[in-house]
């Protein structure tokens, strides 16, 4: 809350320390460029954890009911999504029903680009890419390129 309270010309370093003072894992040399929208269920700043040398564009939103680990040296550009709950598909008075859990990950060096959505349970790998725009409904490899809707592999990428 108190990021988003933040004029927009804020540093971006200030708005990492000002996460971390909320008791946030944020890791060093991470910079946030704009107001996060951080909203969950639970305890937030025990489940959501973001590595060192991260980039994180403005009007990210983090739903941290389950835990979301984001990597080192991750880059998520403006609009990105990452969703950790849902629910089951109940009777036809109230289609929403029981809420589910499920943990996001993000791997090293993975770069997540403009408002992409990554659903509750994903995997992505080390390196990998997901286009602007894309619905990740499933894991993506490590140095693998998807995209679209649901996103799908686009290509294998160099490995370092």
């Amino acid at each position: 809350l108190a990021s988003a309270l933040l004029p927009p010309r804020v540093s971006p370093d200030r708005r990492a320390r000002l996460l971390r003072a909320a008791g946030f894992r944020v890791g060093a040399g991470t910079s946030i460029t704009g107001p996060l929208k951080i909203t969950g269920t639970r305890e937030l700043t025990e489940l959501l954890s973001i590595g060192a040398e991260c980039w994180l564009g403005p009007d990210v939103t983090l739903e941290v009911s389950d835990r979301i680990t984001v990597g080192d040296r991750v880059t998520i550009e403006p609009g990105v999504m990452l969703l950790t709950s849902t629910h089951e598909l109940d009777f036809p008075q109230h289609r929403a029903g029981k809420l589910i859990l499920s943990p996001v990950s993000i791997g090293n060096g993975a770069w997540l680009k403009a408002r992409s959505i990554i659903l509750p349970g994903v995997k992505i790998g080390d390196g990998a890419v997901v286009e602007a725009g894309a619905v990740v409904n499933k894991d993506v490899a490590p140095n693998t390129r998807v995209g679209g809707m649901p996103a799908m592999k686009l290509e294998a990428l160099e490995s370092p």
